[in-house]
């Protein structure tokens, strides 16, 4: 007969055998991770370097310094450039750089197409800048072919010059000249005006061109006022030319029907779209612009006083300029050469 205590540690031992078995086992699969792990860390490359150190002089390429990142073409307007400006007795104004360069090249608008025969469509959008929040709009919806004219008198531009070169909007400052129905329609207490002086008028001058900086020239039209009463004399008229085109800056004149700038860099309206300003009559003039520019190769456009309505129909009529064989430009792109100088 089986001894009885041997039965009683039986049941002991087995359970002992086992453990140990499974901790044997534990260790065999431990071991063969390891060595799995060194075979395999022979096979691999070493790397060439440390974290930290430097490259060994047999496995280092020298690529020499990283460029910077330049900016998408035709996505951002330079900012302004010092070489670019001087100091005027209301802040700093364009000039003409040491070498040649100019305003009007340098803060130009730079179309991501390549130059083409399709028919040009250059479009100002005048009064920008009094209204903060529809400006805002026009630069968030527009295509930046869109040539934005900021109003000198307004307040807060820093923030909205800012968002317009981001998204490379050219730009020009809009000029103040006495117009029709003067003193009734009020251009401001910084207008040029045909009862002053050419010195007064050249310091007034200075003033706006001082607003602020990296725009590529001058529209005259404040809104829907158009200086016709100033551009009538032509001694103040065309001395108000000659400085711009000293400063590296170009002219658009906002008469439709009137010649080309005579005395600088520049061009005329060929239709305002916005007179008046409802969707029917924008959306006519739009279409007799389209058809102008097929007729004469180029046609230039403006929208004299910003509104939502205005932004919208412009929007809309240039998402499909492509589709119907026509190119939206900058106005820096389709630039009369003065017809006289003194």
């Amino acid at each position: 007969m089986p001894n009885a205590s041997a039965g009683k540690a039986g049941p002991v031992a087995v359970k002992r055998m086992r453990g140990w078995r499974g901790l044997g086992w534990f260790w065999l699969v431990v071991a063969a991770v390891v060595a799995l792990a060194a075979v395999t860390a022979k096979l691999l490359p070493e790397p060439d370097t440390a974290p930290g150190m430097a490259p060994s002089p047999a496995s280092a390429v020298d690529l020499g310094p990283v460029p910077p990142a330049a900016p998408p073409l035709g996505h951002v307007t330079a900012a302004p450039d010092a070489e670019l400006l001087e100091a005027g007795p209301h802040g700093a104004v364009p000039r003409i750089a040491v070498n040649g360069r100019t305003s009007m090249r340098a803060y130009a608008h730079r179309p991501e197409d390549p130059p083409s025969q399709r028919p040009r469509i250059a479009m100002i959008l005048g009064g920008v800048g009094l209204n903060p929040g529809i400006a805002e709009q026009a630069v968030q919806q527009l295509p930046p072919a869109v040539v934005l004219a900021i109003n000198p008198y307004s307040q807060r531009l820093p923030a909205l010059l800012a968002q317009a070169r981001s998204r490379g909007f050219e730009m020009l400052v809009a000029l103040p000249m006495e117009s029709r129905g003067h003193p009734q329609n009020d251009v401001g207490d910084r207008a040029l005006l045909t009862t002053l002086d050419p010195a007064a008028n050249r310091d007034r001058l200075l003033w706006v061109l001082g607003r602020f900086q990296g725009y590529v020239g001058a529209l005259g039209a404040l809104g829907p006022l158009r200086g016709e009463r100033f551009a009538a004399l032509s001694e103040p008229f065309w001395a108000m030319q000659d400085s711009l085109r000293a400063r590296g800056l170009l002219y658009v004149d906002a008469r439709p029907g009137v010649p080309h700038p005579e005395r600088a860099w520049g061009r005329t309206i060929d239709i305002v779209i916005d007179e008046p300003a409802d969707r029917g009559t924008i959306d006519l003039n739009l279409a007799a612009l389209e058809r102008m520019a097929r007729e004469r190769g180029v046609a230039l456009g403006l929208g004299s006083d910003i509104t939502p309505i205005l932004i919208e129909r412009i929007t809309r009529w240039a998402a499909g300029l492509e589709g119907r064989g026509v190119m939206l430009a900058p106005i820096s792109s389709m630039l009369q050469r003065p017809v006289a100088q003194p």
